[in-house]
């Protein structure tokens, strides 16, 4: 069947059913008729067909580190949100924290497979740049800030710093911190240069070198802090990257009886569903991952759109979530 052949049937013309699948204006009765038949028929029209006809694909290419992460669910959660309003569809490439898949993503969904790309980046070597400046699409960026590109980033640097600030101002003057590779410029260099400001400011010299750096699991974060224990073992409060990497440092701080808060105060970053059911909970930030998901879906289907998009950077807050690990 075709077009013709639903439009002899709903008693309508061709346009009206092609105004039907492409969400332009029908009236009520026309629009009830089409769809009768439609039911009837069981009528799907050719996506290729329509394709070639509006040289819109209706998908967006949806690059990921990883999955396995409650944040990245979040920011997924969001973008779906808006994409299905859109009647737009997702194409998923989880790169497993993989840069030369990342690559292999920017290229294939480059050649016109899908309308735009949100891209959930973590690092930006030459190689990430140069395909970013070779795409023939648009592209949103979310959780990094890329000069010139459109974002949808947070503030990482004053969470870290206000983070630290909170354990100086409970009397903690012996602090460290387990980040993640400084390559990642939010998570990894704008966390640390957060903490170690904050211990300058606060003229708490020498704990720059209180310093780990882990990568996103639970188990690393457990290795960490048994190396900075071992390394610097009057350490009073630790500020960790990550819940992850704070939860793992949780499990080994207990496991040699160190008491938390009492002992040693600690902080991960990330709000995750594990950190209020730790024992004892665990004080973190709570980034809007869900909202950058929402405003990063929006500014792609602006762009895909060819309308106006008048913020070409957006930077999200946050709010430190006070619980029993600092209390």
């Amino acid at each position: 069947m075709n077009i013709a052949d639903i439009a002899k049937l709903a008693g309508v013309s061709s346009a009206a059913v092609s105004r039907y699948f492409n969400k332009g204006y029908i009236s009520k009765e026309k629009k009830a008729a089409i769809q009768k038949v439609v039911e009837e028929t069981g009528y799907r029209p050719s996506v290729q067909a329509q394709t070639l006809r509006t040289k819109k694909t209706k998908m967006i290419g949806l690059i990921l580190p990883r999955i396995n992460s409650a944040a990245m669910a979040s920011v997924v959660e969001g973008i779906l949100s808006v994409l299905d309003q859109n009647d737009y569809r997702v194409l998923l490439a989880n790169t497993q924290n993989n840069l030369k898949k990342e690559l292999e993503y920017l290229d294939v969904f480059s050649q016109k497979q899908v309308d735009g790309i949100i891209f959930v980046g973590t690092v930006f070597t030459t190689k990430h740049k140069k395909a970013l400046e070779n795409l023939k699409i648009p592209i949103v960026i979310v959780g990094q800030r890329l000069n010139g590109y459109y974002c949808v980033y947070h503030d990482d640097y004053y969470a870290a710093y206000d983070l630290t600030k909170m354990m100086i101002d409970k009397g903690r003057k012996n602090l460290g911190f387990i980040g993640v590779l400084e390559l990642d410029e939010a998570a990894g260099m704008e966390r640390r240069k957060g903490f170690l400001h904050a211990i300058e400011d606060f003229n708490l010299v020498g704990l720059e070198k209180h310093y780990e750096i882990a990568n996103f699991t639970i188990e690393s974060g457990y290795e960490k802090a048994k190396v900075m224990m071992e390394k610097f073992p009057d350490i009073d409060g630790l500020v960790c990257a990550t819940d992850a990497i704070a939860i793992g440092a949780m499990k080994y701080l207990k496991e040699q009886r160190v008491r938390i808060p009492e002992d040693i105060m600690l902080t991960g970053q990330g709000d995750s569903d594990m950190s209020e059911v730790t024992t004892p909970s665990l004080t973190t930030v709570h980034f809007s991952y869900e909202q950058s998901g929402i405003l990063s879906a929006n500014m792609i289907m602006d762009l895909v759109s060819k309308r106006e998009v008048t913020i070409k950077e957006v930077k999200l807050n946050y709010r430190i979530v006070k619980r029993e690990s600092t209390m």
